[in-house]
């Protein structure tokens, strides 16, 4: 089975994202670690850990939500380049005069439209 356009950039996605995750939990580890051993009660450890909890929480919900939109572009240029390259190959067949009939109305459509 042979690779498809863009595997190699997902294997890359879900690699760099697993660093990050586990990055993040290095880091809230060693968050809870210093703030355990700086303050005395568990409402100043929870204020500590919940401020970057929440930073790098939003940064991690923010790579992930620019992945999931970047793969869903691709996505999207995928299916439009096979619908153009099925509209070609369709309008190859037609005899040459209905097909510029055809391109006359998609040209007026496409100028038209704002």
């Amino acid at each position: 089975m042979a690779d498809t356009p863009g595997t190699g950039l997902d294997v890359a996605r879900i690699k760099y994202g697993a660093w990050l995750i586990l990055a993040a939990f290095i880091l809230l580890a060693v968050v809870f670690a210093i703030a355990v051993w700086q303050f005395t009660t568990a409402a100043d450890v929870s204020a500590a850990v919940g401020a970057v909890a929440g930073v790098v929480g939003t940064i991690i919900g923010a790579y992930f939500g620019v992945q999931v939109g970047s793969s869903g572009k691709e996505a999207a240029e995928s299916r439009r380049a096979q619908a153009e390259d099925a509209a070609r190959t369709a309008m190859a067949s037609l005899d040459p005069t209905v097909a510029e009939k055809v391109n006359a109305e998609i040209r007026s459509l496409r100028q038209s439209t704002p």
